[in-house]
């Protein structure tokens, strides 16, 4: 049986509109699909290192009985590509079949600069916290600066890559640049790149993500369960 795990981006949650949206037609199609919660140990106390082994813990929890892939959107795509660089010769990362990249946040620092201006890491490093919108709550929540701390450890452009991977970025995505999937595809030619016509959200290009998800997990989209 096909696994499908899907990591949710930040100050998001196991809620988010496009996991759901690809639920029902991967389900129907006969893949096994879990959406972990990546608020770990808790969103105030999040490191990029803790939604890895979350990650881990989700793989160990699902049969060995099929191909196993991995769907990240924009910070869960982060955590997608670093758990896969991280545990590739642990057997958690060896059941990594293919990897799957929304909008994908390869650069974390850019990121907040964009979103919180030039001198967003001193500010956070001073106040020790910084109060972000959740988005599953639609209340403002403080994240630790052990955030920062963990995430300058892993580098996006540095990763090794033995399995197919799919990107999906938007080129109106003003939360995440689009260059940073130009670049990432110019470190590794083996990535498939696909614009769409869309936000961060890509909400709008859903029916052609999961179209090319069908194809790239070689899946009969007339299958039902």
């Amino acid at each position: 049986m096909q696994t499908v795990i899907y990591l949710h981006g930040f100050a998001s949650s196991p809620r988010s509109k496009k996991a759901n949206l690809f639920r029902a037609p991967l389900e129907v199609a006969g893949v096994r699909y879990l959406v972990p919660d990546l608020n770990v140990p808790d969103f105030e106390h999040l490191t990029l290192t803790a939604m890895m082994e979350r990650v881990a813990e989700t793989i160990r929890s699902v049969p060995d009985d099929g191909p196993l892939y991995l769907i990240g959107s924009s910070m869960g795509a982060l955590t997608a590509l670093h758990f896969y660089d991280r545990y590739r010769p642990r057997p958690e990362g060896q059941r990594i079949t293919k990897l799957v990249l929304l909008a994908p946040a390869f650069d974390f620092m850019d990121n907040r600069e964009r979103t919180m201006g030039e001198d967003w890491r001193e500010q956070w490093q001073a106040a020790g916290i910084v109060a972000v919108l959740q988005l599953r709550t639609g209340r403002e929540a403080e994240v630790h600066y052990g955030l920062v701390e963990d995430i300058v450890h892993y580098d996006s452009y540095a990763v090794t890559l033995q399995v197919p991977v799919l990107i999906y970025h938007g080129t109106e995505d003003t939360v995440v640049h689009p260059d940073q999937s130009h670049r990432f595809v110019e470190f590794y030619p083996q990535a498939t790149l696909h614009w769409v016509d869309s936000d961060h959200e890509l909400l709008t290009a859903t029916e052609q993500i999961l179209e090319g998800l069908f194809a790239f997990f070689d899946l009969d989209e007339d299958t039902e369960k």
